[in-house]
């Protein structure tokens, strides 16, 4: 089980580039990670949340999940989750990159293929605050 955020601030939302090297080098992503033994997903989200970005957030509504399988991969389960009040600024402690992006624009980078399917809802207007 995978869990990402989708953290958004004066209308931009935070999109994160995996460094070189790493799986999927250099592709983009919303900052999250694995669900380990004994964590709830949303403790999951808020530890790797501060581990990746050194913020303390307080995690919100399920946006959306689904199952999407990699090529000569077992399938996983993605859990993504808002997240719209946290203390601390952003800074980016494992990332080739971090930015703050307009939804409209968001299918303009290269995601992770399990993120395609939000990155197209997001930038049709899905899932925006009330």
């Amino acid at each position: 089980m995978v869990v990402a955020a989708v953290i958004e601030r004066d209308g931009r939302i935070l999109v994160c580039q995996r460094k070189v090297g790493a799986r999927h080098e250099l592709k983009w992503e919303f900052p999250g990670g694995k669900v380990e033994a004994g964590e709830t997903p949303r403790q999951a989200l808020r530890r790797e949340l501060e581990e990746e970005l050194g913020i303390q957030a307080e995690i919100g509504a399920e946006t959306l999940r689904y199952q999407y399988r990699y090529p000569e991969r077992a399938p996983i389960l993605l859990i993504f989750f808002r997240v719209t009040e946290y203390s601390g600024e952003p800074k980016n402690l494992d990332f080739a990159e971090i930015r703050w992006e307009a939804r409209e624009l968001l299918p303009r980078y290269d995601f992770l293929e399990g993120d395609v399917d939000l990155v197209r809802r997001l930038a049709r207007g899905e899932f925006q605050n009330p």
